[in-house]
């Protein structure tokens, strides 16, 4: 009776720990593996950026205009979406009541 406990201790601990924790694992790898140019990614320290570019080991992130940063791939945490980097706003011209544009 003692070795069915301890066996069946062990196939708990089996399903409610080290399965789930290899599930999340694989899932981290997949997402990863298909990063892309153009995705919004935050890293584990909490950096938000764009993918620019993305190599055998690291990704290259894009956190503000002309600001390239690059990272090792388990460093990206999960992704905000996968789409392309919105683009900035275009500027407004001025138009004063004579009709001139400045």
């Amino acid at each position: 009776m003692p070795i069915l406990m301890i066996v069946l201790l062990f196939g708990v601990m089996y399903f409610m720990m080290i399965r789930p924790q290899q599930k999340r694992r694989r899932e981290a790898e997949q997402m990863q593996s298909s990063l892309g140019p153009g995705a919004e990614v935050v890293t584990i320290g909490g950096l938000y950026g764009h993918v620019v570019s993305v190599d055998d080991d690291t990704v290259t992130l894009e956190v503000a205009p002309g600001v390239q940063n690059r990272y090792a791939r388990p460093a990206i945490a999960r992704v905000v979406n996968g789409g392309e980097p919105p683009t900035p706003p275009a500027a407004e011209k001025i138009i004063d009541e004579s009709g001139a544009k400045d």
